[in-house]
């Protein structure tokens, strides 16, 4: 089972790479349904390893949405 340190590795990651695609902007962004799926997928990863946090973690960092 994963920790909440390697759920809180898989988030940074996820944006970072969110970043690498923002740079493009906008437009670029709404023209291309590639750069869309890759910002889902990864915005996906985040979601899914927020929702696993334990507990403590959530508890612990209440101000962080």
């Amino acid at each position: 089972m994963r920790d909440d340190r390697e759920r809180l590795r898989d988030i940074l990651d996820a944006i970072k790479q969110i970043e690498k695609y923002a740079i493009y902007g906008k437009d670029r962004f709404i023209q291309d349904e590639l750069i869309q799926t890759w910002v889902v997928y990864h915005l996906m990863i985040i979601g899914e390893a927020a929702s696993k946090m334990s507990e403590q973690t959530k508890q612990n960092y209440h101000n962080v949405p």
